[in-house]
């Protein structure tokens, strides 16, 4: 089905959803994946549906409720308000964190209770045909490839999925690497260009990159968000540079 651009709106967290949407659909973007902590808060469904209203008035659809939630710490009234605020804003899946402490720090405890988490999370958005899908970041129990996998078999529930993006200082042949062992339960990929470190640059500086990515995404047989995120000096006007390089090399 190919591959699906779009904008992360935490992205741009200074300005108000109207800006956002106008920016992701003057960039010629087809989605936004919508932040829990500014533009789409929890359990503010009036305005979710403001959002989502938004949303679809500019042509645009919304790929994901980017939520804050850390599986194992999460109580299921939080659960609750998450997929409600997820049907509000109309999408099909909720990003979430897979604890708060690193593969390597964590104990036992640690893993049972994340593993948990994201099973009671999983199964309560079951019920309203939404996903569930990991952040792959540092900190968490996702933050290398072995224990995101881990996570996902243990927890089996076929609406768990995993994101991707690059880890900061990580190589282009292991970062394709790693996209190729997530690739069976991959969602979406968070794309931007840090380097070294958490410089940003121009999506451009990162092409050695992104083309693969972007072409390994492309062949598969169902749809893949590919959504742009952190750019350059928080720059709308460099956002669009970079969004008609996606597009060129999609």
């Amino acid at each position: 089905m190919g591959v699906r651009t779009g904008l992360v709106s935490v992205t741009f967290r200074q300005l108000p959803v109207d800006q956002v949407v106008e920016v992701a659909a003057k960039s010629g973007l087809a989605a936004i994946e919508w932040g829990g902590d500014v533009h789409v808060p929890l359990g503010n469904l009036v305005n979710a549906k403001r959002v989502r209203n938004l949303t679809e008035v500019h042509g645009l659809q919304v790929a994901a409720y980017g939520s804050y939630l850390r599986a194992g710490n999460v109580d299921r009234e939080e659960m609750r308000s998450a997929v409600a605020t997820a049907e509000a804003l109309g999408a099909p899946r909720i990003r979430v964190w897979a604890g708060n402490v690193g593969t390597a720090e964590a104990g036992v405890g640690d893993r049972m209770a994340v593993t948990r988490g994201l099973g009671e999370l999983a199964d309560m958005a079951a019920g309203a045909g939404i996903e569930i899908a990991m952040e792959f970041h540092r900190n968490t129990l996702t933050d290398e490839v072995d224990s995101t996998i881990t996570l996902l078999l243990d927890v089996g529930a076929p609406n768990l999925k995993t994101y991707w993006q690059p880890p900061v200082d990580l190589d282009d042949a292991q970062c394709l690497q790693q996209l190729e062992a997530l690739m069976p339960w991959l969602s979406t990929v968070h794309v931007f260009s840090w380097w070294p470190s958490n410089n940003r640059l121009p999506l451009a500086a990162r092409e050695s990159l992104w083309r693969p990515v972007l072409d390994r995404l492309a062949v598969e047989p169902r749809e893949i968000n590919a959504l742009l995120e952190f750019v350059a000096d928080d720059s709308p006007e460099q956002f669009t540079k970079d969004a008609a390089d996606l597009h060129s090399w999609v």
